[in-house]
């Protein structure tokens, strides 16, 4: 077992997939861990997981880890410090400006409170979806304020650390701009694409392969928790979809005579456009490395992918990264293997000699 930066006890309130595997980490170091909800229901379950115990009238937490939905998360940051005033409290919602003006205003010790945001999740809520490594090389941001201390907020540092996230710090401000532009912009775009989908005929949606999969993947997450998440991000949110809008427009217009002058070269750069952004994003260890992706299709029958990857290694080649596809009305699927360019044309060789397929 690997030691806790923490002391401990720490109270988790709300046992759903982010407080349930906040548990499940912790648990793991051997800490003690509270749980608290208000469905008695999810304590039991996230108790039988080994997520930690329920809550006791002579607890003394010396963190408390909030992880409830964002309408209530200034309300029980608040009762938890007005419970525990000895303990430092954080939270975990999505949105930090809004719950720090509004402890504020109800007039809060927010010297023992600073809100946090880990950038992992689940399309699936609820505490049987918890995972122990969910925070695992993930971005957690820490939302500092004026009003506490640095050697106050290290226990929040601590859990972070614990959890095996990556800290990342930011004003409550910066990080409710930033997740509008990487996190609540795409679930609203991937939510509007894949309504497309209600009305398609069967025969358009059959021919759905890894791409619109990719784009609408979080499509399927909950509606009445992103209703709460956009009410309380609406200005960033609104202000990065004008700016959608006005992209799209160019688009249309482009479109609308595509052997006008010019219309090929805006369509053009509009599409450069988003080559340039998207190698802005991290790739594997937080580097910008563009990799090559080698297709190779895998018969569908157990033991082929562990085949695969084990022979992978035997050729000594990195996986960077790894995506699969299962082929609609066959019994073959197609895995993407993602290595450094100069590894690629061995890589290819080297499986099609062992009697693999590469696609393309």
């Amino acid at each position: 077992m690997t030691e806790s930066r923490l002391i401990g006890p720490v109270r988790v309130v709300g046992a759903g997939l982010l407080g349930t595997s906040v548990g499940l980490g912790l648990r793991s170091r051997g800490l003690d861990v509270i749980l608290a909800d208000a469905s008695p229901t999810h304590v039991a379950i996230a108790v039988d997981l080994g997520a930690g115990r329920p809550a006791g009238p002579d607890d003394a937490p010396q963190l408390v880890v909030v992880a409830v939905p964002p309408d209530v998360t200034a309300a029980v940051v608040a009762a938890e410090l007005g419970a525990f005033p000895d303990a430092i409290v954080t939270d975990v919602a999505s949105v930090k400006g809004g719950i720090l003006d509004d402890l504020v205003a109800r007039g809060a010790d927010v010297s023992r409170y600073i809100g946090s945001h880990p950038l992992a999740g689940r399309e699936r809520g609820g505490p049987l979806a918890a995972r122990a490594d969910l925070f695992a090389g993930r971005p957690w941001v820490v939302a500092a304020h004026d009003e506490i201390t640095y050697r106050r907020a290290s226990a929040i540092d601590d859990l972070i650390l614990d959890l095996g996230a990556t800290l990342v710090e930011m004003t409550p401000e910066q990080h409710d701009r930033g997740v509008a532009l990487i996190s609540h912009v795409p679930q609203v775009i991937a939510s509007i694409m894949a309504r497309r989908f209600i009305d398609a005929p069967n025969a358009a949606l059959g021919l759905a392969g890894q791409g619109v999969r990719d784009v609408t993947r979080i499509a399927a997450s909950d509606p009445d928790l992103w209703v709460q998440i956009l009410g309380a991000n609406a200005a960033p949110v609104r202000d990065v979809l004008v700016a959608y809008r006005d992209d799209l427009d160019r688009f249309i217009d482009a479109l609308a005579d595509p052997t006008a002058p010019g219309a090929r070269r805006r369509v053009a750069e509009e599409l450069t456009g988003g080559n340039t952004g998207v190698e802005r994003l991290p790739g594997k260890h937080g580097t910008d490395k563009r990799f090559t992706t080698v297709i190779v299709m895998v018969d569908d029958r157990p033991g082929e992918l562990a085949r695969l990857l084990a022979e992978v290694g035997e050729i000594g080649v990195n996986l960077e990264d790894l995506r699969l596809e299962h082929s609609p009305g066959r019994q073959v699927g197609l895995a993407e293997i993602a290595v450094l360019p100069e590894a690629a044309d061995r890589l290819t060789t080297e499986l099609a000699a062992r009697g693999w397929r590469i696609a393309g």
